[in-house]
């Protein structure tokens, strides 16, 4: 049910009455059947779920601005970020990399975090306002993220930098010395061919990535209808 009305509505229709919540449910079927003909279909009920996500982020967002605009001036600055976040202010701007590995790890998350922080600052001000801080937390709920999203993507998974992703570098090298795949590899390979690569070309090009990677995107909403059919 949450998946499908998300949080608040399914809390609000908790505390109706029976026929308060057949009248509530049925206007919520009329907004998710799109075309109007009484039937709920895997594309309208795959959209609705997007649409479910996507005010959940947005909620989100507004809900933690305060937390991060500690001065109360509209606008989230790195500085207030980064020390909400982690409780100092942090600074890796030091081009050369430390001889600890897990301080190289953090340091690399850390400039990793700052690079999405300054491409989701549409305007170029000094801080994120509330829908720039949107795109910051929840990228993938935001089409201009795009770019963003798929680069980090590819910069994780595409060992042979050809721009695409395959079978094999979605899955990892996780088998070992394994001959015979694990449950997780097969549903997961299962996921890859049904789900995203929609051409079946053996690979995942930027609008199938993106299918992946997004939350709110088609694969991730379509999955949910199949898991909740």
């Amino acid at each position: 049910m949450n998946v499908l009305l998300g949080d608040e509505d399914t809390e609000e229709i908790k505390n109706l009455s029976a026929a308060e919540q057949k009248i509530k449910i049925m206007e919520i079927i009329k907004k998710i059947d799109t075309n109007a003909d009484k039937l709920l279909n895997a594309e309208e009920l795959t959209a609705w779920i997007q649409h479910v996500y996507r005010k959940y982020a947005l909620d989100d967002a507004k809900e933690r601005f305060s937390e991060f605009d500690t001065d109360k001036d509209g606008v989230v600055s790195w500085e207030e970020y980064n020390t909400v976040s982690h409780g100092q202010l942090i600074s890796f701007d030091d081009p050369a990399s430390p001889d600890d590995p897990e301080k190289e790890s953090l340091r690399y998350l850390h400039l990793k975090e700052r690079r999405r922080f300054d491409f989701a600052d549409a305007d170029g001000t000094s801080g994120l306002n509330v829908t720039e801080f949107l795109a910051f937390i929840h990228p993938s709920e935001v089409d201009r993220m795009a770019d963003f999203t798929i680069e980090d993507v590819l910069a994780e998974y595409d060992r042979d930098k050809d721009g695409f992703v395959s079978l094999s570098e979605f899955i990892g090298d996780i088998r070992g010395d394994e001959d015979t795949p694990s449950r997780w590899e097969v549903e997961e390979t299962v996921r890859f061919k049904v789900l995203y690569d929609q051409d079946k070309d053996g690979k995942l090009n930027r609008e199938e990535q993106l299918r992946w990677v997004a939350p709110n995107s088609y694969g991730s909403a379509r999955e949910e209808v199949r898991l909740n059919s």
